[in-house]
C-alpha cells in the first residue's frame, strides 16, 4: 500500500521475479508489469484495481495484493487490507509521507494490520531516508525501527547495512540484482550503524523478556533474538520496522522478502476471527485451523470475460472443496461452489481444494457480493464486513443509441458489483441516469471500460458534486395521514423531534416512546417512511444525512392504522421537519496538497484563495513548496490543467475526501437556483 507512484507495483514486479514466479521483469512504464493487466492500467502506468497473486520465498508461502495509490480508488485498499494478515506501507524517499500514505495508513489501523515499512527511490536525487522516518513518526504516529540503513544514496546508492546482522549487502551492477555481497560496513558509516542498531535493539527489547534482560546488562544479544522481539514486536502493533531500496535499480528487495518472512505474522500470528451467531447474535470464534467449520470472507469481485462471475474470499478456517456448497451468512441462502483458483493477476489456475489462510477466487457464487460472510452449512457464522467510502462526484449518462439502452443498464450493474464504491441511481425529475464515484478518474475509466469491455457507447454530462442537506436548528415536527373511505380507511399519526447528529452519522432513528402512543409493530414503519424521505431534501432533492430523529409521540385508530399509514405519517413528519429546520446544505471538503517550485508559489496560492481552499500549512521538499489545505471539490474539478499552466508543467497535486461542511449562502442559493 502507498501513494501514488511510490513504486508499489514496480516492487512486486521485482518480488515476483526473484521469487520465481515470473521470468522476465516487466516495467510499469512501458505496460508489461505483470501486476497491471487492464489496458487502462497500462495505458495510463497506474494501478486500478487490486490484483492478488501468491509466491513462495523460503519455503514460506505469501499471498501479494497490489492495491493502487490513486484515491480515486481507495476501496481497493480498504477491502486488500481487511483480509490480509500484514501489509507494506512503500514511502517515496523523495516525496516521504504523502497524503494517500497517511490514509492507506489509517485503513490499516482500522483493521488492526500489522505493518512493515520500504523506502523505495533510494537512488533519486534528492532521496532522504533519515527524512522520511522522522515525517512516519510525525505525520503517522509510528513507532518506526530502521532495521536497515542505506549504503550511499542518490547515484552512489549501492546496497543496505543490515542493523540485525551487522553486515553491509553491496549489490552487484547489471545483474539484474540477483546477487549481492555481504561485507563489513564501511568505516565511515560504522558508528551511524551501531547508534542505530542501539536503538533498534532497545525499542524490540520492550516487547520482549529476554532481549530485555540483555539489554540491561550490556551483553550482545544474538541475531535470532533481536528477530524474534522485532517480530513479537511487529505483530502485537508495538513497531514498524523500516527496510530501504531502490526497487527499480533492484537493490534490497532480497532482504525486504526476507523481512515479510521474519517479521510480519503468518495466519497462525493473528488472533482468531470473531463473528456472530446468525439468529442467536452471539459471538464466535473461529481459529485458523484446517480442523475448524469452514469460514471467508467476500472481498472482491470481478467479471470475467470467459468464466463470468469471479468472486474473491480470504479463507479463515476451514476447507473448502470445488463442488460443495456453502451458506451465504449476509443472504441466508445456500449456493454451490463451480470452480476455485488460484490467481496470479488475471491469470487462473484451477485447485481442487483451499485452507485456512488462502486467499483464492471462485466460479459459481451468483449472489455473493463483496464484503459477504460464506461459510458452513451447518455451522454459519457472520463476519465483519468492510467500510466503503461514499461517491463525492455524479455524471449523468445515456446511451448513444436507443438500442444501447439494456446493454449500458447491464454493464452498469455488472460494474456496480465489482465496485462498492460506484453507484448507478435514477434521477426521475429529469429521466437521467446518473453514475457516482470518487473522483474524476474513477467515473472516466469507468466510461473507459463500458466503450472497451461492454462495447457500449455512452454519452455523458459534466461532473457534478454529490451535495447533501441537514437541518440546522432543532425542531419538532407532526405528520398525520387520514384516508376515509367508503370502508376500511387509513389513519397514521406521529410526532418526530430532529437535531442534528455528529457529522458521517446519517440518519439516526430513535424511539423515545414510553406509553404506548404508538403501537409496537408500527415503530418500523415509521423508520421505514423516514428512511424513505431522507432520500431526497426539501432544498434541491439531494440526499439528507447526519440527523437525528426521535419519535417522541404519536396516535392511532384500533380499526383504520396500518403499516402503510405510519411509513405515510413518517415520511410526512421529516419532511416538514426539514422545512421547519432551515434545512442547509452540505459539500464534500477536500484535503488537497500541491507541491509546486518556489517561483510559482505565489501564482498557485492567489489561484487557490480564489477556490475557497482555505490553507492549513506550507512545507519544503527539496526545492519545492509543499501546500496542504482544504478546498471544496466543486472548485477543484479541472485542476489538473490549471496546476500544469500555473507551473509550465512542473506543479503536481492530489486530492482525497475529508469531510462534508456547510455551502455558504450565496452558493446554495446558485446551486437550487441550477437544479430547478
Amino acid at each position: 500500500m502507498a501513494h501514488i507512484d511510490a513504486g508499489k507495483t514496480t516492487t512486486t514486479e521485482r518480488i515476483l521475479f526473484y521469487t520465481g514466479r515470473v521470468h522476465r521483469m516487466g516495467e510499469v512504464d512501458e505496460g508489461t508489469a505483470t501486476m497491471d493487466w487492464m489496458v487502462q492500467e497500462q495505458e495510463r502506468g497506474i494501478t486500478i484495481t487490486s490484483a492478488c497473486t501468491t509466491c513462495f520465498w523460503k519455503n514460506y508461502r505469501i499471498n501479494i495484493i497490489d492495491t493502487p495509490g490513486h484515491v480515486d480508488f481507495t476501496v481497493e485498499v480498504e477491502r486488500s487490507l481487511r483480509v490480509l494478515d500484514g501489509a507494506i506501507i512503500v514511502l517515496c524517499a523523495v516525496g516521504g509521507v504523502e497524503p494517500q500514505s497517511e490514509t492507506v495508513w489509517r485503513q490499516a489501523q482500522r483493521y488492526q494490520v500489522p505493518r512493515m515499512a520500504y523506502v523505495n527511490k533510494m537512488d533519486r536525487v534528492g532521496c532522504d531516508f533519515y527524512g522520511t522516518i522522522k515525517q512516519m513518526r510525525e505525520r503517522l504516529a509510528a513507532k518506526v525501527i530502521p532495521v536497515q540503513i542505506p549504503l550511499g544514496g542518490e547515484e552512489n546508492f549501492k546496497g543496505v547495512i543490515d542493523l540485525v546482522a551487522m553486515k553491509a549487502l553491496v549489490y552487484a551492477k547489471d545483474d539484474e540484482g540477483l546477487t549481492y555481497a555481504e561485507e563489513p560496513i564501511p568505516h565511515d558509516l560504522l558508528e551511524l550503524a551501531r547508534e542505530h542498531r542501539m536503538q533498534m535493539i532497545e525499542a524490540a527489547a520492550e516487547h520482549d523478556a529476554v532481549l530485555m534482560e540483555r539489554f540491561v546488562h550490556n551483553q550482545e544479544p544474538t541475531a535470532e533474538e533481536i528477530k524474534r522481539a522485532i517480530r513479537s514486536a511487529t505483530v502485537h502493533h508495538g513497531c514498524v520496522p523500516v527496510f530501504c531500496g531502490s526497487s527499480f535499480r533492484k537493490i534490497g528487495l532480497q532482504p525486504l522478502m526476507d523481512g515479510v518472512n521474519d517479521y510480519l505474522p503468518s495466519p497462525l500470528d493473528v488472533p482468531p476471527i470473531e463473528g456472530l451467531v446468525p439468529g442467536v447474535e452471539e459471538k464466535q470464534k473461529r481459529v485458523t485451523s484446517d480442523d475448524e467449520y469452514f469460514s471467508a470472507l467476500a472481498f472482491k469481485i470481478m467479471a470475467d470475460a470467459y468464466v463470468g462471475k469471479l468472486t474473491f474470499f480470504r479463507v479463515y478456517s476451514g476447507v473448502l472443496r470445488s463442488g460443495t456448497y456453502i451458506y451465504n451468512a449476509n443472504k441466508k441462502i445456500k449456493e454451490r461452489i463451480g470452480k476455485l483458483l488460484r490467481m496470479h493477476a488475471n491469470k487462473q489456475e484451477i485447485v481442487e481444494e483451499v485452507r485456512a489462510g488462502d486467499i483464492v477466487a471462485a466460479v459459481g457464487l451468483r449472489e455473493t457480493k463483496t464484503g459477504e460472510t460464506i461459510c458452513d452449512v451447518e455451522h454459519p457464522i457472520l463476519l465483519e464486513s468492510m467500510h466503503f467510502p461514499e461517491p463525492v462526484v455524479s455524471l449523468a449518462i445515456e446511451p448513444a443509441t436507443q438500442a444501447a439502452q439494456d446493454k449500458l443498464a447491464l454493464a452498469l450493474g455488472k460494474l456496480q458489483e465489482e465496485d462498492p464504491s460506484f453507484r448507478v441511481g435514477y434521477n426521475k425529475e429529469t429521466g437521467q441516469t446518473i453514475i457516482s464515484g470518487m473522483g474524476e478518474l474513477h467515473l472516466e475509466i469507468v466510461v473507459d471500460r463500458l466503450l472497451r469491455e461492454f462495447k457500449v457507447e455512452a454519452n455523458v454530462g459534466k461532473p457534478q458534486v454529490a451535495y447533501k442537506e441537514t437541518i440546522a436548528q432543532v425542531v419538532e415536527a407532526e405528520g398525520k395521514f387520514i384516508q376515509q373511505t367508503g370502508g376500511h380507511g387509513q389513519y397514521g399519526h406521529v410526532v418526530l423531534r430532529m437535531c442534528g447528529a455528529e457529522r458521517g452519522k446519517g440518519i439516526v432513528f430513535v424511539n423515545k416512546i414510553t406509553h404506548g402512543s404508538v403501537p409496537k409493530e408500527y415503530i418500523s414503519s415509521v423508520r421505514t417512511g423516514v428512511m424513505g424521505a431522507a432520500q431526497s431534501g426539501v432544498l434541491a432533492g439531494y440526499p439528507v444525512i447526519d440527523i437525528e430523529v426521535q419519535l417522541i409521540d404519536g396516535s392511532s385508530h384500533e380499526v383504520d392504522s396500518s403499516d402503510m399509514a405510519f411509513v405515510m405519517a413518517g415520511s410526512l413528519a421529516f419532511t416538514d421537519g426539514l422545512r421547519k429546520g432551515n434545512s442547509v446544505l452540505l459539500e464534500p471538503i477536500m484535503l488537497l496538497e500541491v507541491v509546486v517550485p518556489t517561483e510559482y508559489l505565489g501564482d498557485v496560492i492567489g489561484d487557490l484563495g480564489s477556490r475557497r481552499c482555505k490553507i492549513e500549512e506550507m512545507t519544503d521538499r527539496g526545492n519545492a513548496k509543499v501546500v496542504r489545505g482544504l478546498a471544496p471539490l466543486a472548485e477543484m474539478f479541472g485542476y489538473a490543467t490549471i496546476i500544469r499552466s500555473l507551473t509550465q508543467g512542473r506543479g503536481m497535486y492530489t486530492i482525497e475526501p475529508s469531510y462534508y461542511s456547510e455551502v455558504p449562502k450565496h452558493i446554495q442559493e446558485s446551486i437550487i437556483g441550477r437544479r430547478y
